[in-house]
């Protein structure tokens, strides 16, 4: 059974630093790619960024761009979001993922972990 669970999510003032964790299980990630998403209160869930399981090869959304850097610690089998630079426009629950698309991966989801940011 896949198992994603993040950590690392809080509260921090505009301007600063979060790094996320997603812890995970269940089976081999070899040929995925893990992915982050967010949703914001009364917002569809969005992409975030995404990273291959095995390359490290990396996709991420404008609004992450310059500010956001996924990775992945194979030993470990957890991913990261390190996040800097934050804006109140960040603040929403974000959600680690898994799927075989690497553009849209969204076969197994974590529960999420919230981040505010406030101004």
């Amino acid at each position: 059974q896949v198992q994603l669970v993040e950590s690392g999510g809080g509260l921090v003032q505009a301007g600063g630093s979060l790094r996320l964790s997603c812890a995970a299980s269940g089976r081999t990630f070899i040929g995925y790619t893990m992915g982050w998403f967010r949703q914001a209160p009364g917002k569809e869930r969005e992409f975030v960024a995404a990273i291959t399981w095995g390359g490290g090869n990396t996709n991420y959304a404008d609004s992450a761009k310059g500010r956001f850097t996924i990775s992945r610690d194979l030993a470990k089998n957890t991913v990261y979001l390190q996040m800097n630079s934050l804006k109140p426009d960040d603040t929403a629950v974000y959600y680690c993922a898994a799927g075989v698309r690497y553009s849209d991966p969204r076969d197994y989801w974590g529960k999420g972990t919230l981040v505010t940011v406030s101004s």
